[in-house]
């Protein structure tokens, strides 16, 4: 229904009138409409920008390192967002210039100005092209985002002539609809001989690449995983360690594209993390360049919490009050309307909207434990999650991560559909990713979760229809049914209630979880002086005090009335299955099985976690070596978040052969650190054993193939380890000092690497003024408000940049070339101290084991430095307590020296400017 014909003034005419604005970390310059440029100093611009209208990029970057506000300025990102929908764009003006394709121009301030002019202008002039990319659904859009007082939005329908007033734009009435398909056939049995492999190799890789011998050696290695297995439970299983420059990532493609084409199967390609599943997927361009094709042949499996979520879009749209939510909104759906596959997390979906419109917005899109619905919902058909679910059982290659698989393997287990073959990347993660995966945790926020899920919102500003909402109209009138709900339903109440958290501040506790808790809380209060009052706090559970031990107790019986109407209600669901599958349509059946397969794992967390957890305080329980519990009050910045009880295995790598590699036909576990060397003259059994163990392969009977791939790179002459002895690293100063002297040497290219957040944001600050100075940009983890993922992105575009950083940014980032030429680490990265890993110390060797973790760890770093044959790189370690046992971490041949700061300057400038 369309209404009055508005009229607007010319964009181009505005936007010559509109200064540029530039804010680096200490200063910045403002090119004015005549093309003046006036730089001014932090203090200085703080009280123009408060009285002036600017063309900005990246608005969150820019208010923290001015301290205010910027609510009045042009943020070119967001009118990328809203023209170029579902496009990558680094948030900088040189992504600018990169996605937009202008010409090359320098890295001044002035220069960034102009970058911003230009792409206002390209921008909004493209969106009157006839044929432009994204027409669907942009009047009304832009009409609604200006009438919530979006500063595009004039501009924008001034571009377009005019623009009419109608009814929201309803992105997923305009979405595509999944359609039901026979199930997939079994996968046939034809092998993969590594001929075939090689073969197919050769192919992704082209006609000019040149043919690597290891790469060639790896991809015959990896096509045996493809052989049948011979034994029940024994899996065709490799263990595959390739350095660096191997070229493993085609090494693995290759035979399993040739497997899945041959047999009609899906090979799932597993990593750690979500950035790794991103590179992992633009690898696979070279095997599908069609896009087309490859949408139907690859697809990226995630939790459903990093998918938008319609039914979230709807309600919010139409509850929308404040301006900001609304405009996001508007972004939302023109993204949603040409994302590929919906994932908000890592996919397609600009991550720089989260800094500028608020993370907690963004989550309340996505979909949220305990709240999806399923085939009750009206948006079912056109779901971004179950799209994905149902593409990937007809996909060729499936790209997932390790905990994904994890999860799936543990709920599904028996499913005739599981995955038999699997490549596990990053396979060095595996027992981290177990860890965190097969564990239980009795804590507030797990507590609450799981009442919102049964009871469903009992506070305002929530949507969760529980199980009364999702079973209803599927049970019907059946009594029995209907009997056992009301018993769940009611029993829930003594879970965590909404308000928790602040009833056991206040002492007030209410109900037998809640009550547990604060008797938790006391206890770690109690027992955990000295530990400070900023980071997580942890104690042990055992010699309890007696009211601890009543409240356990007291809470295992109202879990006991909670297990046992949840398990009846399921096996009802099953039999209704079963005895109604003539009549059951295909809504109603998929809906059943997913209530049900939900019920089932909610019931065994409560029954084999929570309720045995409990009943370690029982004065008879002996108990289980397999596990190590602990009491933990979790606190982010610095404020209270979570309480609770938590289990874990000692070792994880059991759980996880168990379920997820004996139910597999074949997996390759690979990795450039998958082997521990303590030494050039180790046997090389014991080199595998610790692989074998942290991966589970220790757990069959038939031990795995090894295969071992030295990097193909001359290290002698392309690295140098150089271990700072003269260094006081507690001093903050000194530290700051050694960052920036290097990093001046390495004329930026430079990582820093931390094993404090808290020395990194001194440092950082330390290091503004000169790094400005010596116009080397520099970006920082946990300072800067980008996303991880991004900043590395932005670290290898932008030429001389330094990037400071801790674990994420140490593991698995693939920066090739003069983009990272020096990797500086502050501290030898030891485990932390906890009680978790004191469990495992005391397993799995004492000091072997802190010492393998933290050559894996170093390995790892070093490992950033070369990527190419034509790389040269520099590895500081300012930590002149660095034992020399942990040095065989680092390639044979390298050389390592121990030396002054001043003689690592030295020797780093020279190395690096050597020719």
């Amino acid at each position: 229904m369309t209404s009055s014909l508005l009229q607007f003034p010319d964009p181009f005419e505005t936007l010559k009138k509109l200064p540029a604005l530039i804010v680096g970390p200490i200063g910045g310059v403002i090119v004015t409409t005549d093309g003046e440029v006036e730089t001014y100093h932090h203090s200085e611009l703080r009280k123009i920008v408060r009285e002036n209208d600017f063309l900005v990029c990246n608005i969150p970057v820019i208010s923290r390192r001015l301290g205010i506000s910027l609510n009045g300025c042009f943020d070119i990102l967001e009118l990328f967002a809203f023209v170029r929908p579902a496009e990558f764009c680094l948030p900088l003006p040189i992504g600018l210039a990169l996605a937009l394709e202008m010409p090359p121009m320098g890295d001044s301030f002035e220069d960034e100005a102009t970058i911003l002019i230009r792409s206002a202008e390209q921008l909004l002039a493209e969106l009157t092209k006839p044929d432009y990319q994204y027409p669907e659904g942009v009047n009304a859009i832009v009409y609604n985002m200006s009438s919530a007082g979006w500063r595009w939005g004039p501009l924008i329908m001034g571009a377009l002539g005019s623009a009419q007033q109608m009814e929201s734009y309803q992105v997923w009435a305009h979405l595509s609809e999944w359609e039901e398909k026979a199930p997939p056939p079994p996968a046939g049995e034809a092998l993969i001989n590594p001929e075939e492999a090689e073969k197919r190799l050769i192919t992704l890789l082209g006609p000019t690449a040149e043919k690597r011998a290891g790469q060639l050696d790896y991809t015959r290695s990896a096509a045996k995983m493809f052989d049948m297995p011979q034994a029940e439970d024994e899996p065709q299983l490799i263990l595959a360690e390739a350095g660096t420059g191997i070229g493993k990532t085609l090494g693995y493609i290759a035979p399993a594209s040739l497997w899945s084409e041959k047999n009609g199967g899906t090979v799932w390609l597993s990593t750690y993390t979500k950035n790794l599943q991103r590179q992992l997927d633009q690898e696979l361009n070279r095997l599908y360049p069609d896009p087309e094709l490859k949408k139907k042949r690859v697809v990226i499996r995630k939790g459903r919490e990093n998918y938008l979520c319609l039914l979230n879009l709807q309600e919010l749209t139409g509850t929308a009050t404040q301006a900001k939510g609304k405009i996001l909104l508007g972004l939302i759906n023109r993204w949603a309307r040409y994302s590929r596959d919906g994932d908000m997390i890592g996919g397609d979906f600009p991550s720089w909207l989260g800094e500028t419109f608020g993370a907690g917005r963004l989550s309340q899109l996505t979909d949220r434990r305990g709240e999806c619905v399923y085939s009750a919902c009206s948006h079912y058909k056109k779901c971004f999650i179950e799209k994905a679910q149902r593409k990937a059982k007809y996909a060729n290659l499936v790209i997932a991560n390790h905990a994904l698989v994890m999860i799936q393997s543990a709920t599904r287990q028996g499913d005739a559909d599981l995955p038999t073959r699997y490549v596990f990347d990053e396979g060095h993660h595996l027992f981290d990713a177990a860890d965190s995966v097969f564990s239980a945790h009795l804590t507030g926020q797990e507590g609450l979760e799981l009442r919102r899920w049964i009871r469903g919102a009992e506070t305002q500003n929530r949507r969760g229809k529980g199980l009364k909402g999702r079973l209803d109209d599927l049970i019907g009138d059946e009594e029995e049914a209907g009997q056992y709900l009301s018993k769940v339903i009611a029993a829930a109440v003594c879970l965590p209630a909404d308000g928790w958290h602040g009833r056991l501040s206040e002492g007030n506790p209410f109900g037998p979880a809640e009550v547990f808790l604060s008797h938790v809380r006391a206890q770690i209060y109690t027992r955990s002086k000295g530990q400070g009052d900023f980071h997580s706090i942890e104690t042990y559970t055992s010699n309890p005090g007696e009211d601890l031990i009543n409240a356990a107790k007291e809470l295992g019986t109202a879990l006991d009335d909670l297990i046992g109407p949840l398990k009846r209600l399921s096996a009802l669901l099953l039999k209704k299955l079963d005895m109604e599958a003539d009549e059951l349509d295909s809504s109603a059946r998929n809906r059943l099985e997913a209530v049900s397969r939900s019920i089932t794992r909610r019931t065994e967390i409560i029954s084999e976690g929570w309720a045995s957890m409990l009943k370690s305080f029982s004065h008879d329980k002996q108990p289980d070596d397999n596990f190590v519990d602990w009491f933990e009050l979790s606190r982010t910045q610095g404020r209270e978040s979570d309480v609770g009880m938590y289990r874990h295995w000692i070792d994880p790598s059991i759980p996880f052969s168990n379920v997820v590699l004996k139910s597999s036909h074949g997996a390759m576990i690979t990795s450039a650190t998958l082997r521990d060397r303590l030494s050039d003259t180790q046997n090389p059994d014991v080199e595998w054993h610790s692989a074998e163990i942290r991966t589970g392969a220790a757990h069959f009977i038939n031990p795995p193939t090894r295969v071992s791939l030295s990097s193909p790179f001359d290290y002698e002459n392309q690295a140098r380890v150089f271990i700072v002895n003269d260094l006081n690293v507690r001093s903050a100063d000194q530290l700051a000092a050694a960052y920036r002297e290097l990093f001046l040497a390495s004329d930026g290219g430079a990582l820093g690497l931390f094993t404090a957040i808290g020395r990194l944001r001194q440092v950082y600050e330390r290091l503004l003024e000169p790094m400005e100075d010596a116009h080397l940009p520099l970006f920082a983890q946990h300072v800067d408000p980008i996303n991880v993922s991004t900043l590395i992105d932005i670290f290898r575009t932008v030429e001389h940049s330094c990037l400071l950083g801790t674990d994420a940014t140490r593991d698995g980032v693939d920066v090739p070339g003069e983009s990272l030429r020096l990797c500086v680490f502050d501290k030898v990265p030891w485990p932390r101290p906890t009680i978790l890993h004191k469990a495992r110390r005391e397993h799995f060797g004492k000091r072997t084991y802190d010492d393998l973790i933290t050559r894996l760890r170093m390995k790892q770093a070093f490992g950033r430095l070369i990527r190419k044959k034509t790389d040269k790189g520099v590895f500081v370690m300012l930590d002149g307590a660095t034992p020399t046992r942990l040095l065989s971490c680092f390639p044979k041949g390298v050389p390592i020296e121990r030396l002054g700061l001043a003689e690592a300057i030295k020797s780093t400038k020279e190395f690096l400017n050597k020719i």
